[in-house]
């Protein structure tokens, strides 16, 4: 039997490096009744249990679609226990390929710091239903909590940062991202949201992750009239 998530919440002082922040959030997700689940602040993933959530949060930045946007001053959990239902009335690409990874359903709850929203904390399930009154409260226990760790953990600097799984510290895993947003921008001559644009459209394209785009663009293999 598996940690309770109150026994995991009085654990996650421990997690210190990425491999063990997986293994927290995955065990996480599992006293939430929750196939996996993924934690980003503004633009940046900082936190997930696996490679279905992190993709999840990945396809919501390249495309501009999903639960977790536009969620601000929210006081609630965005439950959207049938993500089959939403098919003809919004977030169509999204919902397209979020059932090509097979997802059913997905729970967000608003992270806060104090009494600013800062972030989102995102469930999947691989099969529909809502959750439990109780699956919930304990969600915004989880969010709370990472909230403050992250927080806590939060790099001074990128220059301190060594990379993912860098004990003690955050991973930025978007860090690459805006690098190789840079580089468009100034190789192309175009504004840096026209070249975050540009960067979205070809990961979308190509069916790679965001973050292998814009390494490939950092090593400059692309082609330099991406458009």
């Amino acid at each position: 039997m598996g940690a309770s998530v109150q026994e995991l919440l009085e654990s996650l002082h421990a997690v210190a490096n990425e491999e063990e922040r997986r293994r927290w959030a995955a065990a996480c997700a599992q006293g939430l009744g929750l196939g996996g689940m993924a934690v980003s602040l503004g633009q940046e993933l900082v936190w997930f249990s696996d490679e279905t959530s992190a993709r999840l949060e990945d396809l919501q930045f390249i495309l501009g679609q999903g639960p977790g946007l536009s969620f601000q001053y929210e006081t609630a959990v965005r439950e959207v226990p049938d993500l089959g239902l939403l098919l003809d009335r919004q977030w169509l690409q999204y919902v397209a390929e979020a059932e090509e990874l097979g997802i059913a359903a997905l729970f967000v709850w608003p992270v806060h710091i104090g009494a600013v929203q800062v972030g989102t904390m995102t469930g999947y399930r691989r099969t529909v239903g809502p959750l439990s009154s109780e699956q919930s409260a304990q969600g915004w226990l989880v969010a709370d909590a990472l909230a403050q760790h992250v927080l806590d953990h939060w790099p001074a600097s990128t220059d301190t940062v060594d990379g993912p799984g860098h004990a003690g510290s955050v991973d930025l895993h978007r860090a690459e991202v805006h690098q190789a947003t840079g580089i468009l921008s100034e190789r192309l001559g175009v504004s840096l949201a026209e070249a975050l644009d540009r960067l979205r459209a070809q990961t979308y394209a190509c069916g790679l992750s965001l973050a292998d785009t814009a390494r490939t663009v950092i090593q400059q293999e692309l082609p330099h009239d991406i458009n």
